[in-house]
């Protein structure tokens, strides 16, 4: 299901979520522009900037420097694998993270966003403390502002895009529907892979959907004046 908008209406400009589009596409061009001179340049770049789960263990033990082992897991929120990667992650920061930051605040949306990245590695890392492979991307942030959205908006409407055999069509259907499908399939795809995502960090999905439900419960409510985003 790819959602299209919502109605959730907002109070304020959400400039950290226009930020946040804004950096990861900067980088995501510095990636670029590294791929088209060298290929190994950009592997490179994606390795040290990206979160190696073994270079953890070995910081942990004491085999492995702490700063360039964890430093990573502040960056590799802003790496992405490829366009249809970063369109993706920013398409749903761009549907649910207006609202969000609208109901938590300015400054308080942009340490969430960080909390619920950093979430996100340490989730992955659980699950494969041994890999090798860099992760990277914001699709933990991402998922915490998902979960914060569930919270805080449930019976919002959201227009998907859904195909039925071989044609695509739109539906509306509440917020809560459509967040709890979609964590259903992070956590079956994550319970089926073990600890080996085949490319894509489903625990680092679903620890960031859990911060951002658990975070967001400490903020107290902002929106006094609607209470229909709040039954």
């Amino acid at each position: 299901m790819i959602p299209i908008r919502d109605d959730a209406p907002r109070l304020t400009v959400p400039f950290v979520v226009w930020s946040l589009i804004a950096v990861n596409l900067a980088v995501f061009w510095q990636q670029f522009s590294l791929a088209l001179e060298s290929p190994e340049a950009e592997s490179a770049f994606a390795a040290a900037f990206g979160v190696v789960p073994a270079r953890i263990s070995g910081a942990l033990t004491g085999g492995e420097a702490i700063g360039a082992s964890l430093l990573p897991i502040m960056t590799s929120m802003f790496l992405h694998g490829g366009w249809l990667h970063l369109l993706g992650n920013m398409w749903f920061l761009w549907i649910f993270g207006d609202n969000v930051e609208d109901e938590l605040g300015h400054g308080v949306f942009l340490l969430f966003y960080v909390g619920c990245g950093v979430a996100a590695a340490l989730a992955q890392y659980l699950a494969n403390p041994l890999s090798a492979v860099p992760m990277v991307g914001a699709s933990g942030a991402i998922a915490g502002v998902m979960g914060a959205y569930l919270i805080r908006f449930p019976r919002a409407r959201v227009t998907i895009l859904a195909p039925i055999v071989f044609f695509w069509f739109t539906f509306q259907v509440p917020a809560f529907f459509m967040l709890t499908y979609w964590l259903a399939t992070q956590v079956y795809s994550g319970a089926s892979s073990g600890g080996e995502g085949g490319g894509v960090a489903w625990w680092a999905h679903i620890g960031g959907f859990a911060a951002g439900v658990a975070l967001v419960c400490l903020r107290p409510r902002r929106r006094e004046w609607d209470r229909k985003w709040r039954r």
